[in-house]
């Protein structure tokens, strides 16, 4: 048998702790500034080793068409890469909202690369896989490379961060924000000065994000004012979830307690380390 045939894999959340938009590039996308931490809010893949060479989802997420199902994207560019010869059939347990900017997608690629490298046998080097995977999607990279980080770029130039691990709660008002939509608005803040990591600590914070996102989604706006009666309300990339820092774990769970219907919230706990960073 395979080494870990059978076994689940963890794709968790991820937050922006902060979020700077510098100019546009040359190729049309944007230079960031950004924070990313996990959360232990995950969805779990299955990948089980086909002889065949085929690759299928065997549960393909509604709406996501099967060219833009980032699972079988990462499966069909680490198989083209390598060369290899086996197969899978891949199951995901979904439980990050889609659209919320909590990395749902992109940290299901980064799995998807994680686990079929070892399923395949391929030892690939973390950095080759974070390369491959920065071709699925800008967020993709700090997945695979496990820690959490300072980014820069289009948010996949990381430099390793320790930060503290507090507990969080995230609302989810049940929309999926379109990132095209808000990078493309023209009340965008695109020319923002950078900062350092330093000017970090001391308490920067922000998402140049927000107002065009509260402008385009009012549910979001209302979560906003909602969450930020108990705390101070962030906004995790261009998503449409919230989220808020609380002291403890009863704190936040306290609050969840008074989320409003049909509103989701989750109770997490910060990560520095994602939890297939030994693997």
């Amino acid at each position: 048998m395979l080494p870990d045939a059978g076994r689940s894999w963890p794709a968790p959340a991820k937050l922006n702790l902060f979020l700077r938009i510098l100019g546009r590039r040359p190729d049309g996308y944007h230079s960031l500034q950004t924070v990313f931490q996990f959360v232990n809010l995950y969805d779990e893949l299955r990948c089980a080793v086909r002889r065949d060479g085929e690759l299928r989802r065997i549960d393909p997420l509604p709406g996501v068409a099967p060219a833009d199902d980032l699972c079988v994207r990462a499966a069909r560019a680490l198989k083209a890469h390598t060369a290899c010869s086996l197969g899978a059939d891949i199951s995901l347990l979904k439980r990050i909202p889609m659209g919320g900017g909590l990395g749902g997608g992109s940290s299901d690629a980064a799995t998807t690369l994680l686990a079929l490298n070892r399923l395949w046998r391929l030892d690939l080097p973390r950095p080759q896989l974070a390369a491959l995977g920065l071709t699925l999607g800008a967020d993709v990279p700090v997945f695979v490379m496990g820690r959490a980080a300072w980014a820069e770029g289009v948010g996949e130039r990381l430099t390793p961060i320790d930060l503290d691990q507090p507990w969080y709660l995230i609302v989810d008002a049940g929309v999926a924000v379109s990132t095209a939509s808000v990078f493309k608005h023209p009340k965008l803040t695109r020319n923002s000065a950078p900062v350092t990591i330093s000017a970090y600590r001391s308490g920067f914070s922000g998402n140049d994000c927000l107002a065009v996102v509260r402008a385009l989604y009012p549910v979001v706006d209302a979560a906003y004012c909602w969450l930020s009666e108990f705390g101070e309300a962030h906004l995790s990339g261009t998503g449409g979830c919230l989220f808020a820092r609380f002291e403890g774990y009863e704190s936040a769970a306290r609050t969840l307690s008074l989320l409003p219907a049909p509103w989701r919230g989750w109770v997490v706990q910060g990560l520095n380390h994602h939890p297939l960073l030994d693997h």
